[in-house]
C-alpha cells in the first residue's frame, strides 16, 4: 500500500513537464521567473562556512513581515548565517532590498525528493522556519530524516485553505505531525491545524504587527508626498488585484473632491502595464512613479510602478484603501498603513487577514464597506472631515501596538530548539 505521500510525489512527476512550462508562462510578463532556474531543482552555489538557520518566506507580503524576525535572530545569533528561501521573484526582490548581503537568498526548491535532498545537504540548516501556510510533504519528511528541526511559525490557515487540505486528510495529517512544533496567528487558525492533525501547537499572534516603518521609507513617504503636492488630497489603492482598478477608476469619477489626486499600486508588478493601459482606454491623465517628477496639476492618477515602497506610499497618502478586498481575492495586510497612522478602507472579502481586519474596525481604526459605491461614499465623507482621519489614524497606531509581541514568542519557539542541538 502507497503511503499519501508517495501518492502525491508520484503526481509530481507526472507535472514535471507542467513545472517547466509554468516557468516560462510566467516569464511572458515577469522575466526573471527565468532566473536561477537550477536552484529550483536543488542546485546552489551560494555556501556559508557558518551554521545556518533557514527561514522560509515565500512572496513580498511573507518577507516583509519576517523583518522583525530576521533583525532579531541576526542580533541573537551574529554567528550563524541566515539563509531566506523564496518562491516568487517579487519575494526574492524584496529580500535584496530589505535585507541586501546581510542575509542569502535563493529559491526554496520544488518538493520533489531529490531537489528538496540536495537543498537540505547543501546548506545543512541547523533549524528551518516555515512561515505563515507552507507545507511540502518531502521537504518536511526530509528535513526530519535529516534531522533538521523544521517549525510552522506565523502560520495562518483560513476556512478557504482549510477545505483544500481537508480534501487530503491523510497527507495533511502525516506532514503536519512531522513539524518539530507550530505556532499560529490566532486561535482560529490553531484550531484548524489541530483539525488537520498538527500537534504541539500554540499562538504566538502575527510578526505583521512587529513591523517597525523604516526611516528610510518615512523620508521617501515625503519626497513622494512633495512630488504628489502636499495640498492635494490624496486617495491610495494599495495592492489592488485584477479587476479592482476598472471597478474603482468608474465608481471614482463620481467623487466630488476637488484636486483629489488617486495613487495605484498594483499588488503584482506584472501588472503595472495592464493598469497603465487601462488608465489610457478610460482616459485618465496619469503620470507614473518611475518618472519621479512632480505631478502635473491636470495628472488625476499616478501609477505606483515601483517595488518595495509601499510604507512609502503609505506615509505619503491621507486615506488608503487596502486592495484584494474588493473582489474575492480574501484582502491584503492592512496593518501597514495603519502603523504610519493613517485610516484604512477595506471591502467585505478579508478572510485571509480575517482577525486583523476584524480587530481593526472594531478598533476604530479602519471601516469596511460592502461594495465600490460604498466606499466612494465613504471616501467622499472621510476627506470632508480631517479630525476624523486624525482619530482613524490614532486608532490604527493603537491597534497595531496593542497586539504587538509574535517576534518575542517566535524567537522563544526558535531558540528553545537551537538549544537542544548544542
Amino acid at each position: 500500500m502507497f503511503s499519501p505521500r508517495l501518492k502525491y510525489t508520484f503526481l509530481l512527476w507526472l507535472l514535471l513537464p507542467y513545472v517547466f512550462f509554468h516557468l516560462f508562462w510566467r516569464a511572458r510578463k515577469q522575466v526573471a521567473y527565468l532566473n536561477h532556474i537550477p536552484e529550483r531543482f536543488g542546485f546552489y552555489t551560494a555556501k556559508s562556512d557558518k551554521p545556518v538557520i533557514w527561514l522560509h518566506t515565500v512572496s513580498v507580503g511573507e518577507t516583509r513581515a519576517a523583518a522583525s524576525l530576521v533583525q532579531r535572530l541576526q542580533t541573537t545569533y551574529p554567528d550563524h548565517q541566515l539563509l531566506l528561501t523564496h518562491t516568487t521573484p517579487t519575494g526574492r526582490e524584496a529580500s535584496e532590498q530589505l535585507y541586501g548581503d546581510k542575509v542569502m537568498r535563493v529559491y526554496l526548491p520544488y518538493d520533489y525528493p531529490f531537489a528538496v535532498k540536495r537543498f537540505l545537504r547543501h546548506f545543512r540548516p541547523r533549524t528551518g522556519v516555515l512561515l505563515e501556510t507552507e507545507i511540502w510533504p518531502n521537504l518536511i519528511h526530509h528535513s526530519r530524516l535529516a534531522k533538521v528541526p523544521l517549525l510552522l511559525l506565523n502560520a495562518r490557515l483560513s476556512e478557504k485553505s482549510f477545505a483544500r487540505y481537508s480534501r487530503f486528510p491523510n497527507l495533511s495529517l502525516a506532514s503536519l505531525c512531522q513539524l518539530q512544533s507550530v505556532s499560529a496567528q490566532t486561535e482560529e487558525d490553531a484550531s484548524r491545524l489541530r483539525k488537520l492533525g498538527a500537534q504541539n501547537i500554540s499562538v504566538m499572534g502575527n510578526l505583521k504587527y512587529d513591523i517597525e516603518p523604516p526611516p528610510a521609507m518615512l523620508t521617501i513617504g515625503k519626497q513622494l508626498r512633495n512630488l504628489f503636492g502636499s495640498d492635494r488630497p490624496v486617495f491610495l489603492a494599495a495592492s489592488t488585484r485584477e479587476g479592482e482598478e476598472e471597478i474603482l477608476l468608474e465608481a471614482l469619477k463620481h467623487l466630488d473632491v476637488p484636486a483629489l489626486l488617486i495613487v495605484i499600486v498594483p499588488r503584482h508588478p506584472q501588472r503595472f502595464d495592464v493598469v497603465a493601459a487601462l488608465l489610457t482606454k478610460k482616459n485618465f491623465q496619469f503620470q507614473r512613479r518611475s518618472e519621479n517628477r512632480p505631478v502635473a496639476p491636470q495628472t488625476q492618477v499616478v501609477l505606483g510602478d515601483s517595488m518595495g515602497e509601499m510604507f512609502g506610499y503609505y506615509a505619503a497618502c491621507d486615506t488608503a484603501f487596502i486592495g484584494g478586498s474588493l473582489l474575492s481575492y480574501g484582502g491584503q495586510n492592512l496593518i501597514e498603513a495603519c502603523a504610519v497612522g493613517k485610516p484604512v478602507i477595506i471591502g467585505p472579502h478579508t478572510y485571509n487577514f480575517s482577525q486583523a481586519s476584524n480587530l481593526a474596525v472594531d478598533g476604530g481604526a479602519a471601516m469596511r464597506v460592502k461594495d465600490v459605491n460604498e466606499l466612494v461614499a465613504n471616501l467622499q465623507e472621510l476627506l470632508a472631515h480631517p479630525q476624523r482621519m486624525v482619530q482613524m489614524g490614532e486608532a490604527g497606531l493603537t491597534f497595531v501596538k496593542a497586539n504587538q509581541g509574535a517576534t518575542d514568542r517566535a524567537m522563544a519557539i526558535i531558540a528553545q530548539q537551537i538549544a537542544r542541538l548544542k
